[in-house]
């Protein structure tokens, strides 16, 4: 089983996927722009300042004091001021991470399984759930690579193109083993950088 410490390491790693869980926060329907939204309703930039850095608290307060002037002048002014403090704010958000800001994304995208599990964990308070998608994630990428290399290794002495073949299905068991065993070991040596492995790996 994989161990409860490196499930975030392995979220943003290039294991299980591309960089759809690094692009979660962009979206419409994220949890960044879902904050912003509750601190413009609420009155309360307090409400989204947890999404961004500490040094980067006076943008954001003044983006929130700006947007709060514009939306009092009609619902057109407060769709448009609404927006630009979801922009700024995401991008500030992305930006701490150390990721670019593409825009805002649409409401409704496939955030990916592990991300799709993780939300689901941490509203039902259980994480049973996504340790066993994880688990079975990377048990499998190790079966069918070792697998791969299990069906070359016997290859006729002097077939060069069967020995690369072989050789090929080494490095990518090797390192896939290796690169797994690694994301584990910063996962448990510095937990609280766990969301950096994103950019990292892919992120």
């Amino acid at each position: 089983m994989v161990r409860l410490p490196v499930i975030a390491a392995l979220l943003f790693s290039g294991f299980f996927g591309t960089q759809r869980a690094a692009a979660h926060c962009d979206g419409m329907d994220g949890p960044v722009v879902k904050a912003a939204r509750g601190a413009l309703e609420a009155g309360d930039v307090r409400i989204v300042l947890a999404w961004v850095q500490k040094d980067d608290e006076a943008a954001v307060r003044e983006a929130f004091t700006q947007t709060q002037a514009v939306r009092r002048l009609n619902s057109q002014a407060q769709e448009l001021a609404d927006r630009y403090f979801y922009e700024t704010v995401v991008r500030i958000h992305r930006a701490g991470e150390g990721e670019p800001y593409t825009g805002l994304k649409p409401a409704g995208r496939d955030p990916g399984l592990a991300v799709e599990s993780a939300d689901k964990a941490i509203e039902s308070g259980s994480v049973d759930g996504l340790v066993k998608l994880l688990s079975e994630a990377a048990a499998k990428g190790v079966r069918e690579r070792f697998q791969q290399v299990r069906a070359r290794k016997g290859f006729a002495s002097g077939d060069t193109d069967a020995g690369r073949e072989y050789v090929k299905a080494y490095v990518e068991f090797i390192h896939y083993a290796e690169g797994l065993h690694d994301a584990i070991q910063r996962g448990e040596q510095h937990p609280e950088r766990s969301h950096d492995m994103g950019k990292h790996a892919a992120h």
